[in-house]
């Protein structure tokens, strides 16, 4: 790894984004021509000691994990992201890996429902990436680290949701996610990163492999339907979640509303403005 150039090339972009352009504010008095240090960390979901030691050299051999959530909160071109996973000694994710880029069509719409709770998953059901109001609404999502960012270890072995199901519906849930699973580990199986996860599902979860090695696992969950939120303040909030199939990129856009004038309407509004002022104290 070439590390003072990566460092470099790191603090260079990050002095040329606008705190504006990712949704931070812009007033008061700021040093920082562009990110402050601590703003870029928290984007890409690492600490600001280890951002530190990566501009100054000091860290080396980033993963690629690092490399694209730094890229994705810098908002890196396609060729400055290729020359960032070059620097870090990494070839970028060709079509036989499952994408976890956040294209700029997708991003704009990330920016444009700002006020909505939002989160972008890979075809593996992992986050990716989510906004201020979904952390308010299902709590924040920078400390859910490694495997805990996706969905089926989450729920299977992992930390858990706030989201409430019946018996019934957490089944058909997990069911749901195993066959979305199978159907990504078809498309991409020279993926090593899935098959790692497949592995550690069957590894920790007997309920996993009840599933997986199960014919009859076969419909991938719905894309529209509604969930209840058991928010710890506010309580339970009752929501519309439509899964948007964003199909070049084979990512999924998952989005929380409440039909206007509701109890439900007042209680997501109440949560997310008590959230996001939680979030920026």
């Amino acid at each position: 790894m070439q590390s003072s150039e990566f460092g470099r090339m790191v603090r260079r972009w990050r002095d040329r984004v606008a705190p504006e352009a990712v949704g931070l504010p812009s007033g008061g008095h700021r040093r920082a021509m562009g990110l402050r240090r601590e703003e870029l960390a928290g984007l890409a979901g690492i600490s600001a000691d280890y951002l530190t030691r990566l501009e100054q050299g000091r860290a080396t051999s980033p993963s690629a994990q690092v490399v694209e959530s730094l890229a994705r909160a810098l908002r890196l071109t396609d060729a400055d992201r290729e020359l960032l996973y070059q620097l870090a000694g990494h070839a970028a994710p060709g079509r036989d890996v499952v994408p976890t880029r956040i294209p700029p069509s997708v991003q704009r719409l990330l920016d444009r429902l700002a006020h909505t709770p939002v989160a972008v998953l890979d075809a593996t059901n992992t986050l990716l990436v989510a906004n201020a109001p979904y952390d308010a609404l299902m709590g924040e999502t920078s400390r859910l680290r490694g495997l805990d960012r996706n969905a089926l270890w989450r729920h299977l072995v992992g930390s858990g949701s706030r989201t409430a199901f019946s018996v019934t519906e957490q089944a058909q849930f997990e069911a749901g996610l195993v066959a979305d699973l199978r159907m990504t580990a078809a498309r991409y199986p020279a993926d090593r990163t899935l098959r790692r996860l497949i592995a550690e599902l069957r590894g920790h979860s007997a309920r996993f492999v009840e599933l997986w090695d199960s014919p009859d696992t076969d419909t991938p969950h719905d894309t529209a339907r509604r969930k209840v939120i058991e928010h710890p303040v506010v309580g339970r909030i009752t929501l519309d979640c439509d899964t948007l199939i964003v199909a070049a990129d084979d990512l999924r856009i998952m989005v929380y509303t409440a039909e206007p004038g509701t109890d439900d309407a007042e209680r997501l509004a109440l949560a997310i403005v008590l959230g996001t002022q939680t979030l920026v104290e």
